[in-house]
């Protein structure tokens, strides 16, 4: 079974990631959680890493939960560095949480994705979980009306920024929504139809927040009456717009090697030759320029079609010139 609506009506587990799970990156930590880690006693939740106090009592009371919450960190590890694998910047320092470089710990466009990313990957996990039957408790009620917790570090502008994101991080999810339907019926015909509304693949979504990443906002806390808001700092006659994500600070050119400001450098990356886009070795490298080097690919090849009904392939070997950043 797809992920559906009822994505939308899983009201106790949604409020549950909404007031206690999504204020924050630290969780994506719990990807690095054993598998051999059976997570069925209340204390086992003490030994997953990237927890605060209150995540690790939430996760006491809800077993049969963070084995969905462990795959999405996963999926929003995988799906980050594939997303941005063409980009200078390549998601790689994500897989250092909890312990994040400034890329992510300051209010970056970067920043901006990863919290998007997040939240959407968490309520995504949870759609699939749910409609294949495997989390219990995934009720038809509509979702409580509860606000995010924010942590109690950080700047309120940080945190205005970051609820912000993973906002429109679960915006994306909910427009990905998609009819899909399937014909019942005599040799293929379409006498009977089952239809249902399902959502992308969280790749695809990933795609969406990209684009949005690089027409993300930069924007200033400045006060409006009595309160201070966010605002696009070249242009703060208008509001954030609900769909953008937004950020605080400029980022490095990542090209270079610099810890101080998040940065892991390009030297070593692969790229692309041929290429006019990002990952292009013009690009890529800086204009330091780039080496050569040869790669012994192994694929299948001279496969043939056997009645009835398989294929047979032999195992060819070619070489192929790659090229690395100086």
């Amino acid at each position: 079974m797809k992920p559906s609506l009822r994505f939308f009506l899983a009201g106790f587990l949604l409020w549950i990631l909404q007031t206690g799970l999504c204020y924050g990156i630290k969780w994506i930590a719990l990807s690095k959680t054993p598998l051999v880690l059976a997570l069925n006693q209340t204390q086992h939740c003490k030994q997953l890493e990237g927890l605060v106090v209150s995540q690790v009592q939430l996760c006491r009371s809800n077993l049969e939960l963070m084995q969905t919450i462990i795959q999405a960190a996963r999926e929003v590890i995988k799906t980050c560095r594939k997303t941005f694998s063409d980009m200078r910047w390549n998601c790689s320092s994500i897989e250092l949480a909890p312990n994040y470089l400034l890329d992510l710990e300051r209010g970056t466009r970067e920043s901006a994705f990863v919290y998007a990313l997040s939240a959407a990957a968490i309520s995504h996990t949870i759609a699939r979980a749910c409609t294949t039957g495997d989390l219990p408790g995934c009720s038809c009620g509509p979702i409580p009306d509860a606000p995010m917790k924010m942590k109690k570090s950080g700047s309120q502008a940080n945190k205005l920024m970051h609820l912000h994101n993973s906002e429109v991080g679960r915006q994306v999810l909910k427009a990905s929504l998609e009819m899909k339907c399937k014909c019942h019926g005599v040799s293929g015909s379409c006498s009977i139809k089952t239809c249902w509304k399902g959502l992308q693949e969280l790749q695809d979504i990933a795609l969406d927040l990209k684009t949005k990443y690089l027409s993300a906002t930069k924007v200033v806390h400045r006060p409006m009456g009595t309160r201070k808001y966010l605002v696009p700092k070249d242009i703060d006659i208008r509001p954030v717009k609900e769909t953008e994500l937004i950020y605080l600070q400029s980022s490095p050119d990542f090209c270079m090697k610099n810890e101080k400001v998040g940065s892991h450098g390009t030297q070593d990356r692969q790229c692309n030759k041929t290429s006019n886009g990002s990952d292009s070795c013009d690009l890529m490298c800086c204009g330091r320029g780039y080496n050569p080097y040869m790669d012994k690919v192994v694929e299948r090849c001279h496969c043939k079609y056997h009645w009835c009904c398989y294929v047979t392939c032999k195992k060819c070997e070619r070489t192929v010139e790659r090229y690395v950043c100086k």
